[in-house]
């Protein structure tokens, strides 16, 4: 016999499962902030987001800025999950290890480095030969940004 106590325990159980998962959120365009720069997250072809292993999320408006936190801080020590933004797939994100980043003066970005991801080889390579840009390995990426600076 099912009783009230025993469909008590199990959504309690449900609830507190769904709870601990750790992973991504989906950013708020318009009302999210940059856990860096502090600017709206508005752009949804560029948001990204660090996850820690203890579940945190931090939202970030583009790559670079993302990129940066993760060099200015101990942040990626405690990293679970570094996703970017597919830009074909607007919202969609990718882990930045598997992303391809185009950097081309003819696609801005937020932060004004002109990076962005691709979730494909095949729609990046595409893009730098329309854009005339360059393909980066998210390791390439992060020396770049490192390199630049503070970027606004």
């Amino acid at each position: 016999m099912i009783t009230p106590l025993k469909i008590y325990v199990g959504l309690t159980s449900i609830l507190l499962l769904i709870a601990c998962q750790s992973g991504p959120e989906p950013i708020a365009y318009g009302s999210d902030n940059c856990h860096h720069c502090k600017m709206t997250i508005s752009d949804n072809r560029y948001g990204s987001e660090l996850v820690t292993q203890k579940g945190k999320v931090y939202k970030f408006d583009s790559i670079e800025c993302m990129a940066q936190y993760l060099d200015e801080n101990e942040a990626g020590a405690s990293a679970k999950t570094l996703l970017a933004t597919d830009y074909k797939n607007p919202g969609q994100f990718i882990e930045v290890s598997k992303a391809i980043f185009l950097q081309s003066e003819q696609m801005p970005s937020p932060m004004g480095m002109f990076l962005t991801a691709f979730s494909d080889q095949e729609t990046a390579s595409q893009f730098a030969a329309e854009k005339s840009g360059n393909l980066l390995t998210w390791e390439a990426t992060q020396k770049l940004c490192a390199s630049h600076g503070n970027a606004h």
